[in-house]
């Protein structure tokens, strides 16, 4: 491949991410946005390192579609000199959210690639259209460049059946793909390679539990770097509580709300999935506030902490027994990476399954990868800064060796 540079997109249902690559150690070049696509304050910037300096670049700009959202990428990238075109790339890497069963890893885009994503779209209706209008618009644009799509679900392809399938008649599955499927696969499996290179260990050695903490959250089950077991499923909306999200209920609930107080599909579908969760506890879905209104005294801030805590040490517990044991304990996302209170919460009562956090350390700020643990923990805790973008990269690069 003679062209230098990889770009990450990630194309949601109103904005557009972006960030740029060099070739061949992926060091990062620039990265941008352009949000409020077909909305009348569209807006794309665009931020990069110039001789030690922060440099950002601005434009304003009605935007009504992806197309006008990738046109306005390409002129932050000619005006700044960085990117005289997208046909200079070496390969363009899309994040896209659900790949269903057929797809196990990252794949060079072609029609019937296209065409499978589409067919997934009633898997996921608020996500698959977004990322494929982003891959159609970027082919569009760059014909000659080759594309990858990036599934999240891919990672959890190799959960075993009995840990994947719902306790449903089997038709269920077999006629209408009713199964866990698990997401957030890229930022998993980033952090999973970059723990066991923290311990310099190989990852085949180790047996670990990831914890995705953001506005979603989920936790994995690792062992030898494969996904055998995780919190989500059907849908992002089972597991962990989340910042509007419910995580897991008793399904009943929903039929009791149905059948006696009249709440329709659309209305359940609105409950459990935006005014839920965090949100739905304390009235705020964004941890740094949760936080410092608990501090200020307030009750159900408090509580939603609490009860976010209480169900990760539940998925701890159980992960541990579906491992079998546990080298590390990973911190990833958000939440994950600067709330010390939530670490420290998770990990509190844990110290019999040796767990024990190193107070002093946990309070250290750092955006650095680091080990939390206390001298004593027989488990390895570690906080890992995820970087989804830069694993979509190293998944494209790969692929697209493969395929030359």
């Amino acid at each position: 491949m003679g062209k230098r540079r990889i770009l990450v997109l990630n194309s949601g249902s109103s904005s557009l991410k972006f960030k740029l690559f060099k070739l061949p150690r992926l060091v990062p070049v620039a990265q941008g946005l352009v949000e409020d696509i077909g909305g009348p304050g569209s807006e794309g910037h665009l931020s990069w390192e110039e001789d030690g300096e922060a440099e950002l670049l601005e434009i304003r700009r009605e935007i009504g579609d992806h197309a006008g959202a990738i046109g306005l990428m390409s002129e932050l990238f000619e005006t700044s000199g960085i990117l005289t075109s997208l046909d200079d790339l070496a390969g363009i890497g899309h994040r896209v959210v659900h790949g269903g069963e057929r797809f196990r890893a990252p794949t060079l885009v072609d029609s019937k690639v296209l065409e499978a994503i589409r067919e997934l779209i009633p898997l996921a209706p608020l996500h698959n259209p977004a990322n494929l209008m982003g891959i159609e618009v970027a082919l569009d644009h760059a014909p000659s460049v080759p594309q990858v799509a990036v599934f999240d679900t891919a990672f959890h392809q190799t959960i075993p059946d009995h840990a994947y399938l719902y306790a449903l008649p089997h038709e269920i599955y077999t006629d209408f793909h009713v199964r866990r499927y698990g997401f957030h696969g890229t930022s998993h499996g980033y952090v999973a390679k970059e723990a066991a290179r923290q311990l310099d260990r190989p990852i085949e050695d180790l047996s670990m539990i990831t914890l995705h903490l953001g506005n979603g959250a989920s936790a994995t089950a690792i062992k030898a770097g494969r996904s055998l077991d995780t919190s989500m499923g059907f849908t992002p909306l089972e597991g962990l509580i989340m910042g509007t999200r419910s995580g897991d209920l008793d399904p009943a609930i929903l039929f009791y709300l149905a059948r006696e107080h009249g709440l329709d599909l659309e209305h359940l579908d609105d409950l459990l999935n935006r005014k839920s969760g965090l949100k739905g506890i304390c009235g705020q879905s964004d941890m740094r506030a949760i936080t410092r209104q608990a501090a200020a005294g307030d009750r159900r801030a408090e509580l939603a902490i609490s009860m976010f805590c209480y169900r990760i040490k539940k998925y701890i517990g159980a992960y541990m027994a579906v491992l079998g044991g546990l080298d590390c304990l990973v911190f990833t996302g958000g939440i994950g990476e600067n709330s010390q209170i939530v670490r420290q919460r998770s990990c509190r009562g844990l110290e019999g399954l040796g767990i024990v956090l190193d107070e002093e350390k946990n309070r250290a700020e750092s955006r650095l990868a680091r080990q939390i643990q206390a001298a004593d923990s027989r488990v390895k805790i570690l906080v890992i800064p995820t970087d989804e973008e830069l694993e979509i990269a190293a998944q494209t690069i790969e692929t697209l060796e493969c395929e030359s």
